[in-house]
């Protein structure tokens, strides 16, 4: 699933190309993959309007359009926006094609659990799934003591927690697992055990180990790619992630492998006791 990092390649590679240009068509080959808004279609809203800007809020990407409407991207698991220069023709798993007056944007998704959401943007954070989200992890205002204020309510796993986009916005399976080795935290520890000086470390390791994932422009497994068709090489820095039964690089340790909060989680039960 693409994460704040991979979300956030997408936002910067997507915007290059398609910043200020017009939708003149929309060619919806799974028409459920869009979602208009009240009685209004989903290409009666977007076709004429020209994109703005390009923001993103956890793993949401908002297309900013004129006359206020913001087209809102969740690529749940296996979703993507890929920028075509020229025409293209849809592939297998294109569920949606926005005809721009210089180029195409395709969405697909092999899952089909990804969605775009047209709403008007006074609305968006009010009437979407944008109104639940927790703070934005590299943004100035996430200090410890947010982070700390957010967790010690939480009565489950620190991994839990930290996959829970009401408490952080933007983490992850991957991010979740390098945050909490990097901090040194059992990911099986319950977030409410958090103390003061672990939340400094565990917030500088958030945002330490995001940032390095966006300037890897991302983790690429399987499925994620960036706007361009591009893989992400944050994989060659995964320090625990998807590397159970290894040895950790740090202390040698076997890494361990158990199922969390409904994930499968590694972590290093030497470096993070």
């Amino acid at each position: 699933m693409p994460e704040l990092p991979e979300v956030e390649t997408i936002r910067r590679t997507l915007a290059v190309h398609i910043k200020d240009l017009k939708i003149n068509d929309v060619k919806l080959i799974w028409p459920t993959a869009v979602c208009g808004w009240q009685d209004k279609a989903f290409a009666e809203l977007v076709i004429g309007r020209r994109i703005i800007e390009l923001d993103r809020r956890g793993k949401y990407l908002l297309i900013r359009l004129d006359e206020e409407l913001t087209l809102i991207a969740h690529m749940r698991m296996t979703g993507r926006l890929n920028y075509y220069a020229d025409h293209r023709e849809p592939e297998k798993h294109t569920h949606v094609v926005l005809q721009l007056e210089r180029g195409e944007v395709h969405f697909s998704d092999v899952r089909k659990f990804g969605r775009i959401q047209a709403i008007p943007t006074p609305l968006c954070v009010r009437e979407s799934s944008l109104s639940k989200l927790g703070p934005e992890p590299l943004e100035a205002e996430f200090t410890p003591e947010v982070l700390k204020d957010r967790l010690i309510k939480k009565k489950v796993t620190f991994k839990a927690a930290l996959l829970d986009q009401h408490v952080l916005a933007g983490l992850g399976n991957i991010y979740a697992d390098e945050s909490l080795f990097l901090a040194g935290i059992s990911p099986q520890r319950r977030a409410d055990t958090l103390s003061e000086e672990e939340s400094v470390k565990l917030h500088a390791a958030i945002k330490t180990v995001l940032q390095a994932g966006v300037d890897a422009q991302g983790t690429s497994f399987r499925d994620y790619r960036d706007a361009n068709g591009e893989k992400g090489w944050f994989e060659q820095d995964l320090q625990v992630y998807g590397r159970g039964g290894e040895p950790c690089k740090v202390c040698g340790q076997t890494l361990e492998r158990l199922r969390l909060a409904g994930r499968t989680t590694v972590y290093c039960p030497q470096c993070q006791k």
